[in-house]
């Protein structure tokens, strides 16, 4: 689908909306003496129909001070449009609620033009481009405790995920590292969602269970960057191999305090083939000048995953504000996976400030562990050509931020981060030599959220 065509699309959904909209409020005329506010607000309205619009825009300046590929800074930002309808208040379809947005990104990425990392300094970064993201469907039951969406998705928002892990721009932050750098296009996670089923159910008032089904990849294989060849987030893959993963969470709470917590545990499991790490198709290894070069394929894949968070102190009694904690931690096969262990955790403070209470300061760390195959691969490099070539060994990223509320929908954010091992120790593309890791490098940059 063409560009011009997608933007047709967009604008006649957008149409739909605000007519549907206009039909419901007009419908529901405001009863005397109520405050006429709502009648000066047509998003009020449409949201007391059904109908909820939001729009944001996440703007960054991000230099490369130190280290990486080379220094520099780059600008790039992201608006995202999205609506929410309640389709039991619009169309009489109980339980039921529709959800869409899209991207426009632009803009450069730092670590893809000037560090090199894989864990990417910010979430937000991808290659330019206006972009469908979700557009699905969910149906609740048994008053609630039951909900399924069918549609296209992101796996981020629940699986894998903390409550404390949200104020922290880099990408592993959010949907973890490991599954970011090993699944096909990066797995169901921003810039790219995917057509999947998802169920999750309250099997009491302190476990939740979760099991969603995705298509494989969404992207086709080309050799090309998985952005590039599903540009426009309208391909609806549904033909490729599934991928799996499913989650059990456990709520819970600790002291005299009743401080929340909640320990997850799960794993994903891909029926797709694979790229062996370091052997060929000929069963040689990738670096021998005999073999043919191409990886031998291996089918199927796995992941097991564990998150823990919880809330060490309130910042008042009975406050949601005070200090937390989150980990996760994940492994996956080696031979078939670039990344083979991960973990992450960091802490959040909140409600430090009575003059600004909604101001939030993050301190988190990554750690990526390559696969012993690929370490075997560099090995096998220095053996065939003679040189020291770097034996990547592992990524690891430092990340500290400050959120400040300036209003209630602006919100600006400086961050450092201290990257260790770019690209988990790879070789520096500018070396000629090809002896040379790409050195450490150190981030500094502000991010800018708005909001409507």
């Amino acid at each position: 689908m063409s560009i011009t065509r997608f933007h047709a699309v967009t604008m006649l959904a957008a149409l739909a909306g605000f007519a549907v909209g206009q039909s419901a409020w007009a419908g529901d005329a405001i009863p005397a003496g109520q405050d006429n506010a709502i009648a000066r607000d047509p998003r009020q309205a449409l949201a007391d129909a059904g109908i909820e619009f939001n729009a944001t825009y996440i703007g960054e300046l991000l230099g490369n001070v130190s280290g990486g590929m080379r220094t520099g800074a780059i600008y790039t930002g992201r608006l995202d449009l999205g609506t929410t309808i309640d389709l039991e208040k619009v169309a009489g379809w109980t339980g039921a609620t529709f959800h869409a947005n899209m991207y426009q990104i632009n803009g450069d990425g730092l670590s893809r033009s000037y560090i090199g990392n894989l864990m990417l300094v910010s979430g937000v970064e991808a290659l330019p481009s206006t972009r469908l993201y979700e557009l699905w469907i969910e149906q609740k039951l048994a008053g609630g405790r039951l909900a399924i969406r069918v549609g296209q998705q992101a796996s981020d928002v629940e699986f894998i995920d903390s409550a404390y892990d949200d104020i922290f721009i880099n990408s592993a932050l959010g949907w973890p590292g490991i599954t970011g750098t090993d699944l096909p296009a990066g797995g169901p996670s921003p810039p790219l969602a995917a057509p999947g089923i998802r169920v999750k159910a309250d099997l009491s008032d302190k476990i939740t269970a979760y099991l969603a089904l995705f298509d494989g990849n969404a992207s086709p294989w080309s050799g090309l960057d998985p952005q590039l060849t599903n540009q426009n987030g309208l391909l609806f893959r549904i033909n490729d191999p599934p991928w799996w993963i499913g989650q059990l969470k456990y709520r819970f709470e600790i002291g005299e305090n009743k401080l929340p917590a909640s320990i997850t545990g799960g794993g994903w499991y891909s029926m797709m083939s694979f790229a062996d790490q370091r052997l060929s198709i000929e069963g040689r290894s990738l670096a021998d000048p005999d073999s043919s070069g191409m990886p031998a394929l291996l089918r199927r894949n796995q992941g097991v995953f564990v998150v823990y968070e919880q809330m060490l102190s309130r910042a008042a009694p009975d406050s949601d504000k005070g200090i937390a904690f989150f980990a996760r931690a994940s492994v996956s096969p080696s031979d078939r996976n670039l990344i083979s262990s991960y973990f992450d955790g960091g802490l959040l403070f909140t409600g430090f400030s009575a003059a600004q209470p909604n101001d939030k300061f993050g301190v988190a760390a990554t750690y990526a562990r390559i696969s012993d195959a690929a370490r075997e691969l560099d090995r096998d490099v220095q053996l065939f050509t003679g040189t020291p070539y770097p034996i990547r060994d592992y990524e690891a990223i430092l990340e500290v931020t400050y959120q400040a509320e300036v209003r209630e929908n602006i919100l600006v954010q400086p961050v450092f981060e201290y990257i260790t091992h770019p690209g988990g120790g790879a070789v520096d593309p500018n070396d000629p030599t090809q002896t040379h890791r790409i050195r450490n490098a150190v981030m500094f940059g502000v991010r800018t959220t708005l909001t409507y």
